[in-house]
C-alpha cells in the first residue's frame, strides 16, 4: 500500500466516522435500538445518497476491517466457556432446523429466479443463497457477468436483517428492553480500564488466531482463527477477556458504515427490475425463517428473539455484533451461523460447478 494510498483510506475513515458518530448519537438520543450500529448505517446511507460528490470519500478500509473482525472473533470465542461447550450438543435439533429451512429457502428462491423471473440458473443460485455473502459475491465475479445484482441481493437482506431486528426487540419488548441494551453499551469497561495483560491477551489471540488459520487454510481465517484460539483459552480457563466499550463501538461504526457507504453508491434507476426481485426474495426468506423461529421458540420455550438472531441469515459479522449489542447468548447464535457459513461455505463451490457442467451440456 502507498502513502497516498495510506492517506486517502484514513481521510474516508475520517469523513465515514464523522457522520456515522454523529448520527449514532442521534440515535441514542432518540431511544433508537443498538443506535451506533443503524445510525450509522443510515446516517451514511442517506446522506451519501444525496451528496453524489461525497461518496468516493465514503467507505472503511478493508485494512480496518479485518481487525475489527479478529477482535470480534475473540469476543465470540471468549462466550464458549466449558459450560457452554457442553450445551451445543443440545442445540442439535434447531441446527437440524436451521440447516432444512437454509435449503428450502434456497431452493424456493432458486425455482422463483429461474422459473418466474427468468434469471440465468448461475446467477440465480447466487442471488438465493441466505448467508455467506462474501464467499457468493467474490465466486459470482468468477462465473456470472452481472456480479452486481447478486451484491444487491446479499446488501438488501443484510440491511433489512439491521433495520428489523432492533425494532423487533423494541415492539416485543419494548422501550425498557432498548434502554437497558443502551446502558448495557455505556457500562462496558473501557479499554483504559482494562489490565494489561487482558489488553495483550486480546490483541494476541486475534493475530496468533489469525496466523495459525491462515498456515492451516481455514475458512474466513480473520474470524475463525481468532474465535477458535479464544474459545480454547477461555474454555480451559486461561482468561477471561470482557467486551470492551471502545471495540464494540468501533465494531458497530465500522460495520454499519460499510454497509452504508455501498448503500450509497447503488445507482437504484439501473438496478430498480433487479431490486424488485431481490426484495420480494428478501421477504420471502425472512418470513420462512422468522416462522420457523416461532415454532421452534415455541416449542422449545425459548426466547423468540434469541432464536431468531440464531436464524436469521444476515450475516455472521452483523448478527453476532446486535446479539453483543442486546445482551443475548452470543456463542448459541454464533453456534448456529456457524455451522450455515461452513455448510454454504462447501456447498457452494460444489452447486456452482454442477450448474456450470449442466448449462455447457445444453
Amino acid at each position: 500500500m502507498t502513502q497516498h494510498q495510506l492517506g486517502r483510506d484514513i481521510f474516508n475513515l475520517l469523513v465515514t466516522f464523522s457522520i456515522a458518530l454523529s448520527t449514532g448519537w442521534l440515535f441514542f438520543q432518540i431511544g433508537a435500538p443498538a443506535p451506533f450500529m443503524m445510525g450509522s448505517l443510515f446516517g451514511v446511507w442517506v446522506i451519501g445518497a444525496n451528496l453524489p460528490r461525497l461518496q468516493p470519500y465514503l467507505g472503511v478500509a478493508r485494512w480496518l476491517h479485518i481487525p475489527v473482525i479478529l477482535g470480534l472473533g475473540v469476543l465470540v470465542g471468549s462466550t464458549f466457556t466449558a459450560d457452554v461447550l457442553k450445551q451445543t450438543l443440545q442445540w442439535w435439533q434447531t441446527v437440524s432446523s436451521m440447516i432444512a429451512v437454509t435449503i428450502l429457502v434456497t431452493a424456493c428462491g432458486y425455482f422463483f429466479l429461474t422459473r418466474i423471473r427468468k434469471y440465468d440458473p448461475m446467477m440465480a443460485f447466487f442471488c438465493s443463497v441466505p448467508g455467506g455473502q462474501a464467499e457468493a459475491i467474490v465466486m459470482a465475479r468468477e462465473h456470472v457477468e452481472k456480479d452486481y445484482v447478486v451484491a444487491l441481493f446479499h446488501l438488501i437482506r443484510v440491511v433489512f436483517v439491521f433495520f428489523s431486528t432492533p425494532l423487533l426487540l423494541a415492539f416485543m419488548q419494548g422501550t425498557e428492553a432498548v434502554q437497558q441494551s443502551n446502558q448495557q453499551l455505556a457500562d462496558m469497561p473501557s479499554l483504559f480500564t482494562l489490565p494489561a495483560k487482558e489488553l495483550i491477551a486480546f490483541v494476541g489471540m486475534g493475530v496468533i488466531g489469525y496466523i495459525l488459520a491462515r498456515l492451516i487454510k481455514l475458512p474466513m481465517a480473520h474470524l475463525l482463527g481468532p474465535l477458535l484460539i479464544s474459545t480454547f483459552a477461555h474454555a480451559s480457563g486461561l482468561i477471561v477477556i470482557p467486551r470492551v466499550f471502545e471495540f464494540v463501538m468501533l465494531a458497530q461504526l465500522a460495520i454499519g458504515g460499510a454497509v452504508g457507504a455501498r448503500l450509497s453508491k447503488v445507482r437504484f434507476g439501473e438496478l430498480i427490475v433487479y431490486f424488485k426481485d431481490a426484495l420480494l426474495n428478501t421477504v420471502f426468506i425472512l418470513c420462512l425463517y422468522f416462522t420457523t423461529s416461532v415454532i421452534i421458540a415455541y416449542l422449545t420455550e425459548a426466547d423468540l428473539l434469541l432464536v431468531w438472531l440464531a436464524f436469521v441469515p444476515g450475516g455472521l459479522y452483523e448478527v453476532t455484533l446486535l446479539a453483543l449489542i442486546f445482551g443475548f447468548d452470543i456463542a448459541y447464535v454464533a453456534f448456529h451461523h456457524a455451522v450455515r457459513v461452513v455448510l454454504v461455505f462447501i456447498t457452494m463451490p460444489i452447486t456452482a460447478l454442477r450448474l456450470r457442467k449442466k448449462i455447457q451440456h445444453r
